[in-house]
């Protein structure tokens, strides 16, 4: 005899953590390229976080004259899917100039 499943129920409401996924999943007709070093300053973090990320496939980048420039959308994914890196962002980085995210 075999088992039925139930069908699962998609819910509407959006986390506020997934919030930063689905702006940055639709299409950009001209994408922020970054260099490394602003993308740190912007994130609050050391360029060498970024290095790893880059390792890791984390981050979208490309090189244009021997040099990193990191996609601003996946760099602000990057930021918020880690507490540590969160709280840097928003404490050191962009984030201590808003009052509140949407």
């Amino acid at each position: 005899m075999a088992v039925k499943k139930k069908p699962t129920i998609a819910k509407t409401s959006v986390k506020p953590a997934d919030r930063f996924n689905i702006i940055l999943e639709r299409e950009v007709s001209q994408p922020l390229w970054l260099s490394l070093s602003l993308a740190a300053q912007l994130g609050g973090i050391k360029p060498k976080t970024i290095r790893r990320a880059i390792e890791q496939d984390w981050i979208k980048f490309k090189i244009e004259h021997n040099r990193y420039l990191i996609n601003c959308a996946s760099l602000i994914r990057y930021l918020n899917s880690r507490t540590k890196l969160k709280n840097k962002f928003d404490t050191q980085g962009l984030g201590q100039y808003v009052k509140k995210w949407n």
